[in-house]
């Protein structure tokens, strides 16, 4: 079965780094498109990042400039640079990716069970 397990999350100070890493595997044909999501308590799930198969990225507003996305399709991971952290950065952040498992099936959508990232002030 495919499986997304992200690891790196933690508690850091206001101002500091973290990186989040998060590996596919099981049986994997290819992986397209993959994100990160994050969902703060008492608030919906929202849209952190977004990379493409062909490694374009797209960023939410809130952490342009301090985060980054990346992809070692080699390694079937994925990873989310964290820098300038903030207080209201808090939250679990999710792993998602679109997986082919078989030739003749769509991608199926999966995610992973969340990191916990907390930031204090």
């Amino acid at each position: 079965q495919v499986q997304l397990v992200e690891s790196g999350g933690g508690l850091v100070q206001a101002g500091g780094s973290l990186r989040l890493s998060c590996l596919a595997s099981g049986r994997i044909l290819g992986i397209d498109d993959m994100g990160w999501y994050r969902q703060a308590p008492g608030k919906q799930r929202e849209l952190v990042a977004t990379i493409t198969g062909g490694a374009s990225t797209n960023y939410a507003d809130s952490v342009k400039g301090r985060f980054t996305i990346s992809r070692d399709n080699a390694k079937k991971t994925m990873y989310l640079q964290m820098s300038s952290l903030k207080p209201e950065d808090t939250a679990v952040y999710y792993c998602n990716a679109a997986i082919r498992v078989t030739w003749y099936e769509p991608l199926s959508e999966y995610w992973g069970q969340g990191t916990q990232v907390t930031v204090s002030s």
